[in-house]
């Protein structure tokens, strides 16, 4: 589904207003999830979903577009593709695992994967977009760890918990948006459904489906899963926009899908068990 957002932005939306493609994709998406479920947060849970709300979705949209209008697309998809190798980092410090040799190779292996597919001979580098590519990278991962950490309260569903963080990463874009951007676009038939897809398809649902695995799967597994994003993407440039798919990108597609599929699994000698940590307490499975 985020694979999606590059086509569905170049091709239906007005250029030059990202961010607020960025607030649509949040905001609505997040107040019909806290219509449909009817459930606020309680408590010390205030601040932790507006902590993950803003790092998971405030502030990472805007650096996520900022590496995209600052660099090759390419170059920020490979930036926003270290992800993995952070969360990993972050898995240690944050959560006390011990750091897997195998999760690193494999992470490193998807890095380069992905490089391959979207890097283009003409990439040029940008120190403000190579910096927001980085911190998008970095401030999702270090809301997929927390997540990971405090989970789920108790009795609170995927569609809720998304809502929370939704909510809050699209005000915390309100300002931003019209402080950067100013007047939003006019908004034609095309347009309309560009924004609806992103924001019930790329927001609501991905976002309830993402919150969902997060709390059911170990860490690591999560965060080599943003692979695919930009394979999509790459994807459906062949297919909807006639892009040319080459033996390298094709080496690339490879070797990105082996370490998804690979970060799936425990290190050798190691039994699942043993790499995802207890669920946290109060998190429904």
């Amino acid at each position: 589904m985020w694979g999606t957002t590059y086509v569905v932005t170049t091709e239906l939306l007005p250029g030059g207003h990202p961010l607020f493609a960025g607030l649509l994709r949040a905001l609505p998406a997040g107040l019909v999830a806290l219509a449909i479920t009817r459930t606020l947060p309680r408590g010390a849970w205030w601040g932790k979903a507006t902590m993950l709300g803003v790092l998971n979705i405030g502030l990472f949209f805007p650096l996520l577009f900022t590496a995209a209008e600052r660099l090759p697309g390419g170059v920020a998809a490979t930036l926003a593709a270290v992800q993995p190798l952070v969360v990993a980092v972050l898995a240690a410090t944050v959560l006390h695992q011990s750091p897997s040799a195998w999760h690193l190779l494999w992470g490193v292996t998807g890095v380069v994967g992905v490089g391959l597919v979207v890097l283009g001979p003409h990439a040029a580098l940008d120190v403000v977009g190579v910096v927001a590519g980085l911190g998008g990278a970095v401030s999702m991962a270090l809301g997929v760890t927390l997540t990971k950490r405090w989970g789920r309260p108790a009795g609170v569903g995927p569609t809720a918990f998304a809502g929370w963080q939704l909510t809050a990463g699209g005000l915390f874009l309100v300002p931003v948006t019209f402080l950067v951007e100013g007047s939003p676009p006019a908004i034609d038939p095309t347009a309309a459904v560009g924004y609806l897809w992103l924001g019930l398809v790329g927001g609501l649902l991905a976002y309830v489906l993402w919150f969902r695995g997060i709390t059911t799967l170990p860490v690591n597994s999560v965060a080599v899963l943003v692979l695919l994003s930009p394979l999509v993407a790459a994807a459906l440039g062949a297919v909807v926009l006639g892009q040319t798919l080459g033996p390298v990108q094709l080496v690339g597609f490879g070797l990105s899908l082996a370490a998804i599929g690979a970060g799936q699994l425990p290190p050798p000698g190691r039994s699942p068990d043993s790499v995802s940590p207890p669920t946290p307490r109060g998190t429904p499975r």
